[in-house]
């Protein structure tokens, strides 16, 4: 059965840098918006960032200037680039990828903890 798979998340001190990975483990078809969102714990998943299958971005205010979302189209992958972070980053970090069918992948979460 097909996946998504998260890849990159650690601890890392405040200010520090991470760099997410998401890629399907086999064929879904044509991939149109790509997505990272993120759930701290005891709040509500919130979007973090989406990038097009053209290339157009969008960014959470709060991760404006500090976080980079980019895609490979010929590997269907997408990433996420976390520099200058902050305690507050610290969530489960997951990845949507919408097709071109309509249908909503997501992927398993990969945990981020910015800590001293």
């Amino acid at each position: 059965q097909v996946q998504l798979v998260e890849s990159g998340g650690g601890l890392v001190q405040p200010g520090g840098s991470l760099r997410l990975s998401c890629a399907p483990s086999g064929s879904i078809g044509s991939i149109n918006a790509m997505d990272w969102y993120r759930q701290a714990p005891g709040k509500q998943r919130e979007l973090v960032a989406t990038i097009t299958r053209g290339g157009s971005t969008n960014y959470a205010d709060s991760v404006k200037g500090r976080f980079t979302i980019s895609r490979d189209n010929a590997k269907n992958t997408v990433h996420l680039q976390m520099n200058s972070l902050k305690p507050e980053d610290t969530a489960v970090y997951y990845c949507n990828i919408l097709t071109g069918r309509g249908i909503s992948w997501w992927g398993q979460g990969t945990q981020v903890t910015v800590s001293s």
